[in-house]
């Protein structure tokens, strides 16, 4: 079912991101890799239209078999981004009601990443805070609803958002000590199921590991003031009851004391539900006139996804690829960033100061669970 919220009435007031100081290239991390890559496997990896990330730390304590994976990486990263956010705001810790952490990776399972941060960013500990932990690509949307239902009770406050999209905890580690890939064909091709399945995964992990990148994004939302005023929000999930399956992260358990593991899948039909969602989304909110609608809005902040993705999308909604290039330059430069690629699109717009009293921006998220998420935002310039 869809879920619809019109006339929010607040505003984004800042908007700042950052990313970790390791900065990688597609061709340094191809030659990096623990094993041979296949030709045609290399060009998949060059298809995603990514050409760096950044990647945190990898701070591990090893305790004889056993890695301890340390939360320091992506706490000093939001630290930094939310820092940032503020001071660029002029504002402190005591003029903040409200706290919202989004993130789906975190070396913590529990308790969550806001309450890693709360001290660290100078909160008193009794702020009132959450967690939004599994809404993936989709959680810069669910963050605003969030925030908007606690400035409609408490409209002198500010809130803080945090959106995490530190990926290589999984992404990164889950290839280590890989011996050989196989092409997608070949896979397809192997009649023992178990055999296939295992091929699969380890195809899977390589596409993963060169397409996700690390980064946080902090916004400040209030309900008054110069910023991007939130006008609409509409998001969707599951149409189908198996649609989650096509993109999810879990955990595994061995026939040991202890051990865990972590299988993580998507499915080729990602670009289709991609598509598919998002027009359910669009002729919700905009009805008959989605396609003229589409071509008023000054700038689309898409998802990264993939450079296929974005491309199928341009194609579908006979979108200029020009509206979407801050998409494209974000995925290039981070990769895809999860729940935080959206304020990293719409910061590259900021940037260039080219948006004007009235100008409108959309911007759509999509992916893992499966959803879609629509968030229609005015530019407002006092």
């Amino acid at each position: 079912m869809i879920q619809y919220n019109s006339a929010i009435g607040m505003q984004i007031l800042q908007l700042s991101t950052a990313v970790p100081e390791n900065k990688n290239s597609t061709s340094e991390l191809l030659e990096s890799f623990p094993c041979q890559i296949p030709e045609r496997l290399k060009q998949n990896v060059l298809n995603l239209g990514v050409e760096n990330r950044h990647l945190v730390d990898d701070y591990t304590s090893n305790h004889g078999l056993e890695t301890v994976l340390s939360e320091v990486g992506i706490v000093n990263l939001c630290v930094k981004a939310c820092q940032r956010a503020v001071k660029k705001a002029g504002l402190t810790a005591d003029d903040f009601g409200y706290f919202i952490a989004a993130y789906d990776v975190n070396p913590f399972l529990c308790p969550g990443l806001s309450q890693l941060l709360i001290r660290e960013l100078g909160f008193d500990s009794y702020i009132k805070h959450v967690n939004v932990q599994g809404m993936a690509c989709t959680a810069f949307t669910k963050t605003l609803e969030l925030a908007k239902a606690h400035l409609a009770a408490h409209p002198k406050d500010f809130v803080l958002l945090c959106l995490s999209g530190v990926n290589s905890y999984w992404f990164q580690n889950q290839v280590h000590g890989l011996k050989a890939v196989m092409e997608i064909d070949k896979i397809n091709s192997i009649n023992h199921e178990l055999s296939r399945v295992t091929e699969l995964r380890k195809w899977i992990a390589t596409m993963e590991y060169f397409l996700f990148g690390d980064g946080v994004a902090s916004l400040i939302v209030g309900k008054e003031g110069e910023g991007l005023t939130v006008k609409k929000i509409a998001e969707v999930t599951n149409l189908e009851p198996n649609d989650y399956l096509a993109g999810y992260t879990r955990l595994t358990t061995f026939n040991e004391p202890f051990k865990f593991g972590l299988y993580s899948y998507l499915d080729k039909r990602i670009p289709e539900l991609g598509v598919e969602y998002l027009s359910q989304i669009l002729s919700y909110m905009f009805g008959e006139n989605t396609e003229e609608t589409l071509k008023t809005m000054k700038e689309l902040a898409v998802h990264t996804g993939s450079q296929k993705i974005l491309n199928t999308i341009a194609n579908k909604f006979r979108v200029g690829h020009e509206k979407l290039f801050e998409s494209f330059e974000v995925l290039k430069k981070y990769g895809n960033l999860a729940g935080a690629s959206l304020p990293f699109i719409l910061q590259e717009i900021l940037s260039e100061n080219k948006l004007r009293e009235g100008d409108r921006i959309l911007s759509l998220g999509y992916g893992w669970g499966f959803s879609a998420s629509s968030c229609l935002l005015e530019f407002r310039n006092y």
